[in-house]
């Protein structure tokens, strides 16, 4: 058995047997991986509260024929403290984890920038600064662009024209222009294209300044374009758009407001 190191964030967790674990981690060198944890559903576990969903973990690992074992766990930053008590962030960063898994489909393969765009997200969420949903638009955004599906934002998809933008095809790839917008487009507003570029680009000072109405827009759009490329649902996704039509319905909820950060 090799013996290997390796910083990850917990993304997932199953059962095995009566007192062990299969942790889902990506990690930064190795790419998304599932490891056995041996005993940490019992109490007195060693370092089982180090495996949870949304902590920063350095490992150490054997790799095994079947699924590799681990061996250490320490907790490098405990990202679900800060989010576990907040439902709109937590929600969101559940949305992350869910999506990072989803987008990093083979396992072993490095995919060091999908790593450090998911350590940028949970920890800007963590900070409070921002509106979690604009986080994680600007997150889901950013994702897929590394994954090679970004969105055209300020030029037509299917001829190139910049300006004159009417609508936005998720099937072509983007924004549309009028000679271009076929039936069945949805047809965003202005700022709303504007949103999602300073999403794309980090621009959070229009960003938190937008408008709520192109805030949804920029959510249902980014929502859909995902979704139609990864061919299946993010579960997750539900929850906060469930959490976003409560917040619009009911006014809004109390909130605490050296690597690449969303």
């Amino acid at each position: 058995m090799t013996l290997y190191r390796d910083e990850g964030i917990v993304l997932r967790t199953q059962k095995l047997g009566e007192a062990d674990r299969i942790v889902t981690v990506l990690t930064r060198r190795t790419g998304r991986i599932r490891a056995a944890a041996k005993g940490v559903r019992k109490t007195k576990s060693r370092f089982g509260a180090r495996l949870e969903p949304f902590t920063h973990v350095d490992l150490q690992l054997y790799e095994r024929r079947s699924l590799d074992l681990i061996t250490q766990a320490e907790t490098l930053r405990p990202y679900g403290e800060a989010l576990v008590t907040d439902y709109p962030r937590y929600t969101a960063g559940t949305a992350m984890l869910e999506t990072a898994e989803k987008l990093t489909s083979e396992e072993g393969e490095p995919a060091l920038r999908q790593f450090l765009l998911l350590i940028g997200g949970l920890r800007t969420l963590a900070e409070r600064v921002h509106d979690p949903r604009l986080v994680l638009d600007a997150y889901l955004l950013r994702s897929l662009s590394v994954a090679g599906w970004a969105p055209a934002l300020d030029e037509c998809c299917r001829c190139g024209t910049r300006g004159g933008l009417r609508g936005f095809a998720i099937a072509a790839g983007g924004a549309v222009c009028a000679n271009c917008r076929q039936p069945g487009a949805a047809t965003p507003a202005p700022p709303t294209f504007a949103l999602m570029l300073a999403l794309l680009r980090g621009d959070w000072a229009y960003a938190d300044g937008s408008e709520q109405r192109h805030r949804t827009e920029t959510s249902g759009l980014v929502a859909a374009y995902l979704q139609w490329h990864l061919e299946h649902g993010i579960r997750s996704l539900r929850h906060v758009e469930r959490e976003t039509r409560g917040t619009e319905e009911g006014g809004t909820r109390d909130d605490d407001t050296d690597r690449e950060r969303v």
